[in-house]
């Protein structure tokens, strides 16, 4: 793959290449539209639009896939937000009666950033990330996906890397857009094990009995705990890092490892006594001393801004939207390529359009010159040109998931008619 060096300064320059030949519209008006079975929907979504010098536009909506295609050439965003289904098109929010502009729907989604993770990552800090903590990431999808699925019955989570320095869930089953705020602040108190502030040492506390969503999170969390804890952010390495490691024990226990590590400097070899020390205080206290488990979660289970997931009219950043300062397209995430993602692979805009600019294959002509006549040449046109870049297999993953929502959706009406034809 070629690389572009990315200049925040080009952007202007870059956007309207951008939305002219490359953002998927078509893919991403039938994913807001969902088989256009409610009336509406589409309509009714908030769209909000950052632009350039940070102008906010708030309560942006379109009446057809043109319509949002439009505005967008016209207006450039720098960054794109999706809100809520409203009760009436919010762009005439300002002429609806007081009290009844009310958010109906949305996706359940989660907002995941590593900024959450500073007091347990040693290798960056702030919006800085790196292949070692890009873990922590890997780590949260393979936990909240699999609840997701298994604990909740959810079928559709579009999981998409940020742009920058996290991801992002959109659950879009139906049943999901439907949930009330009480419901979803329920969904994310379930999945949320890291609790208190910068001033609250012990984060993780758990209790008999384990629960076992508790057990299959400390399954995946086992997975990489050697190799991104204690070998890539060496939390039993440096002085320091051990202190914060042995603040989270029961005193006695402290006292006896600070002597055994006096001796004993190999990390894992250090890990195993921690754990069998643990086990030990287990078999011989009335109550669970589950307290190398907490400290394994306390380290790397996932960080949730309950907030985004609470509210129905909360905004989050939209997929495909362009990060203004790394350039980087907020692009689905493979989850059978997960281990092997990579967010500094993720094309940038600039690499993207310098791409459109190679010479076009021989291949690439001739399907040029076949529907130059044809109808809809200008939607066959936009589709071909990301597929000349690295955006295409991106374009091509959020069709896969698309085709699964489909699938679903006729599923759905199938089992209804039948039902129907019973009665």
């Amino acid at each position: 793959m070629t690389t572009a060096d990315y200049d925040q300064a080009s952007l202007p320059d870059l956007l309207p290449l951008y939305y002219r030949r490359l953002f998927p519209f078509s893919q991403y008006h039938r994913w807001l539209n969902y088989g256009g079975v409610t009336k509406n929907y589409f309509q009714n979504r908030e769209f909000s639009f950052t632009l350039k010098d940070d102008i906010y536009v708030r309560y942006q909506s379109f009446s057809t896939q043109n319509e949002l295609e439009k505005e967008m050439q016209k207006m450039n965003p720098y960054k794109i937000d999706i809100g809520a289904v409203y009760s009436h098109r919010p762009n005439q929010h300002n002429t609806v009666k007081s009290g009844s502009f009310l958010a109906l729907e949305k996706e359940l989604v989660f907002d995941i950033d590593m900024t959450d993770y500073d007091d347990v990552r040693s290798c960056c800090s702030g919006a800085d990330i790196c292949p070692k903590c890009w873990t922590l990431m890997t780590i949260a999808i393979r936990i909240l996906d699999r609840a997701l699925r298994d604990d909740f019955g959810f079928r559709h989570c579009l999981w998409v890397y940020s742009g920058r320095r996290g991801v992002h869930c959109w659950v879009c089953d139906e049943a999901a857009r439907k949930l009330s705020v009480a419901a979803r602040s329920a969904v994310a108190e379930y999945l949320s094990l890291v609790k208190g502030g910068d001033e609250t040492v012990r984060k993780v506390v758990l209790s008999d009995p384990i629960h076992p969503f508790i057990t299959e999170s400390l399954t995946v969390v086992e997975r990489y705990f050697s190799q991104y804890a204690l070998l890539g952010q060496d939390i039993l390495g440096s002085k320091e890092a051990v202190d914060k490691v042995l603040a989270l024990l029961p005193e006695d226990v402290r006292k006896k490892l600070l002597q055994y590590f006096q001796t004993e400097k190999n990390p894992e070899t250090r890990w195993e006594t921690l754990k069998s020390m643990a086990q030990d205080k287990r078999t011989t206290a009335k109550k669970g001393h589950y307290f190398e488990m907490e400290i394994m979660l306390q380290y790397c289970y996932p960080r949730l801004d309950v907030n985004v997931s609470k509210g129905v009219n909360h905004l989050l950043k939209s997929p495909f939207s362009v990060h203004p300062k790394t350039g980087r397209i907020s692009v689905p995430i493979d989850l059978k390529e997960l281990d092997r993602f990579d967010p500094f692979d993720v094309p940038t805009i600039s690499l993207i359009c310098e791409e459109l600019d190679q010479p076009k294959t021989e291949e690439e002509q001739e399907d040029t010159m076949e529907i130059e006549n044809k109808k809809e040449a200008g939607e066959r046109r936009k589709m071909r040109d990301y597929k000349r870049t690295s955006l295409a297999k991106y374009v091509k993953l959020f069709d896969q998931f698309l085709e699964g929502m489909a699938h679903s959706r006729k599923g759905e009406l199938l089992k209804n008619s039948d039902l129907q034809k019973d009665f």
